[in-house]
C-alpha cells in the first residue's frame, strides 16, 4: 500500500509566502471606493502569487496532497463588499488549477468553524451556504470542481445533539447540488465523534475525512479500528482514495493542540491498522510546521523496516 503526504496552505520553507494576507472590513471602509478596490486587488493578487509559489514548491518536492487557504480572496463573502474575483483573476486561478491537474495533485479547502449547518438561526445557515459556494467558485475557477473537495465539521450541538443533527440534515438541503457533491465531513475533537459523523456520512452519501488526533481526544463508543473500513467506504462513490488528517498533541495537558511536528510514536498503533487494511491513503498533515512536518513524517515513516520512500512525498509499505 502507498501513503502520500500533504500539508495545509502555506510553506514554512518559502520566504514570505502567506496565501492569506488579510484586508479587514473596517480598514476597507476607511478607504475611498477606488483605494478599497485597489487594495482588494493587490492583496488577492499577492495571495494568489503565494499560492502559486507553494504549488511549485509541492511539485519540486513531489508532494501530491495540498489544502488551499480559505482566505485567498479577502472580503469575498462580506455582504457589503462581495465582488467578482473570478472575473478579475480568472487567469491566475486557471494557472494554479492547470498545474494541480498536470502534476496529479489532490486539492481541498477547509472553511472555518463558523461554516456550519446545525444552527437554528437562519442567517447562520445562509452564511454557511454563501461560504461553501465561495469555496466552490474558487475550485471552479481553477477547473478543479470535479476533483477538489470542501471539508467541514458537523457543527455545534446546542444542548441537544439529536435536534442539531436533524437541523443539519434539513439545512444542508439549501446547498446547491454541485457544491454538496464536493463536500466532506470531519469528526471533531469536542462534539461529534467519528461514529456520529460517520452515521451522517453514510446516510447522506458524504465522504468522511477521518482525523485520528480528534478521535483520540473525542473517542467514539465503537473503536476506531472497527469504524475505519466504513470510513474508507464513504470515499468510493466520489472516486478518490481516503484522506486522513494527521497530527499529534503538544502534551497530555494540551491534548487538542497540534504540535509543531508529528510524533511517530503517537501514530504507531494507527499505522499498524492502516497498513493491515491495505488501502492506499493520503495523509493531510495538520502539524504547525506544515510542509516541514509533512516531509519529516514521510522521512520518519520511511525508516521503518519494510517501508520504502518512493517519492519526496510518498512511501510504499
Amino acid at each position: 500500500m502507498r501513503i502520500r503526504f500533504g500539508f495545509v496552505s502555506q510553506s514554512w520553507t518559502l520566504w514570505e509566502a502567506s496565501p492569506a494576507r488579510a484586508l479587514t472590513y473596517t480598514r476597507y471602509k476607511q478607504m475611498s471606493a477606488e483605494e478599497g478596490r485597489e487594495k482588494l486587488l493587490s492583496v488577492t493578487r499577492e495571495n494568489l502569487m503565494n499560492t502559486l509559489r507553494t504549488i511549485y514548491f509541492c511539485i519540486a518536492h513531489e508532494i501530491k496532497v495540498f489544502r488551499f487557504s480559505s482566505s485567498i480572496v479577502p472580503l469575498a463573502t462580506h455582504p457589503d463588499v462581495k465582488w467578482d474575483f473570478v472575473k478579475e483573476f480568472g487567469d491566475e486561478f486557471k494557472e494554479i488549477g492547470d498545474l494541480v491537474k498536470r502534476y496529479g495533485m489532490r486539492s481541498s479547502f477547509h472553511p472555518n468553524q463558523f461554516t456550519l449547518f446545525t444552527s437554528d438561526k437562519p442567517h447562520i445557515t445562509e452564511n454557511a451556504v454563501i461560504d461553501m459556494v465561495y469555496h466552490y467558485d474558487m475550485l471552479k475557477a481553477m477547473g478543479l470542481e470535479d476533483q477538489g473537495t470542501i471539508n467541514i465539521h458537523v457543527g455545534g450541538a446546542y444542548g441537544n445533539k439529536e435536534l442539531a443533527v436533524e437541523r443539519f440534515r434539513e439545512n444542508l438541503k439549501q446547498l446547491p447540488d454541485e457544491v454538496r457533491a464536493r463536500m466532506t465531513l470531519e469528526n471533531d475533537d469536542k462534539t461529534y465523534t467519528t461514529e456520529e459523523t460517520l452515521v451522517l456520512c453514510e446516510e447522506l452519501g458524504i465522504p468522511l475525512a477521518f482525523d485520528y488526533h480528534h478521535e483520540y481526544a473525542n473517542p467514539s463508543s465503537m473503536s476506531w479500528e472497527e469504524l475505519l473500513p466504513r470510513v474508507y467506504a464513504t470515499w468510493k462513490d466520489i472516486g478518490i482514495i481516503p484522506k486522513i488528517h494527521i497530527s499529534s498533541p503538544i502534551s497530555e495537558k494540551k491534548l487538542r493542540h497540534h504540535a509543531d511536528f508529528v510524533d511517530l510514536q503517537f501514530l504507531m498503533e494507527f499505522l499498524k491498522v492502516v497498513v493491515g487494511l491495505g488501502q492506499d491513503v493520503d495523509f493531510m498533515v495538520e502539524a504547525k510546521r506544515k510542509d516541514e512536518a509533512a516531509l519529516q513524517l514521510c522521512e520518519d515513516i520511511a525508516k521503518i523496516r519494510g517501508v520504502k520512500r518512493i517519492t519526496g512525498g510518498a512511501v510504499e509499505w
